[in-house]
């Protein structure tokens, strides 16, 4: 069996015992569980996988990187304690 297949039979595992778990609760735990699973999907990091981010490969000239790294370098790394 694929890893994947596993993965899917996982989840469909795991949503239904929530499902079965949920059942046997009164309605103002559910929607404790409700809130929870809510706040879990808010702090869940978002961000784009890195085969989507592969057309943007190239698009800049070394020459262009290198500078941008010397002035994250010059700049951004130093700290002055008489800004604020």
């Amino acid at each position: 069996m694929s890893p994947y297949i596993n993965y899917m039979t996982e989840i469909s595992t795991i949503k239904h015992d929530i499902i079965r778990q949920l059942d046997h609760l009164p309605l103002d735990f559910q929607r404790q569980v409700l809130d929870f699973a809510q706040a879990l999907v808010k702090s869940y990091p978002k961000g784009v996988p890195g085969k989507d981010l592969l057309r943007f490969s190239g698009i800049m000239e070394p020459e262009d990187i290198q500078d941008m790294d010397k002035a994250i370098e010059e700049s951004c790394e130093r700290v002055d304690l008489n800004e604020w």
